[in-house]
Order: C-alpha cells, then structure tokens, then sequence
C-alpha cells in the first residue's frame, strides 16, 4: 500500500559531503534520497575532502498501515517479500562531520 522505498533527508555540517548508500553514490548534503524498505536499514556513508568519513544504519520500524493487509493474504505476502513491511524512521538525519587530523 505505501511502496518499496522511503525518501529519507540527509544534510551535514558543514554541507557538500558525498552521499553514499549502500556503496552507490546518491549525491550531495543536503538531499533527500529514496532507500529500499527492509527489516534492516541500508547503510549511509557521508565524506567530505578534510573530514572524518561517517557512516551509520538508517533505522527502520513497521509499518503500521501495513496491518491493514492483514483481510488479504496475498497483499500482506507482497509487502513482505518487497519490504513495504518497514518504514524509515527517522526520515531526517542531520550529522555533524568531524575534521580530519
């Protein structure tokens, strides 16, 4: 019912860090980006020329609408196999980025 992706925020201090996810370049802080919906969250990895490459998790959590599948067996099957199971939350990372030594 909600799709296979969640658009997430990411913006950094300072701004103009590469943006990587799952090792794919998507950009540059600030964006907002789509990651793929699962039980584990996708990996986020933020560097900028003079500073400390950080990554992290983005964390994911159920879906509550998705208990409205429930009256279909099929419907819920589907949101499981693509992961519409899952939500991003929270929707907005903002990091600070340490300067390299």
């Amino acid at each position: 019912m909600t799709g296979t992706k969640s658009k997430v925020r990411v913006d950094t201090n300072p701004p103009g860090a590469l943006i990587q996810v799952d090792g794919l370049d998507k950009g540059q802080t600030p964006a907002d980006i789509n990651l793929k919906r699962g039980s584990s969250g996708q990996t986020i990895t933020l560097s900028k020329k003079g500073y400390q490459t950080k990554s992290f998790e983005a964390e994911t959590e159920f879906n509550p609408v998705s208990i409205l599948n429930l009256f279909g067996l099929l419907a819920w099957g589907i949101d499981a196999a693509s992961g519409a199971l899952w939500v991003y939350k929270p929707t907005f990372y903002s990091i600070n980025l340490e300067r390299a030594n």
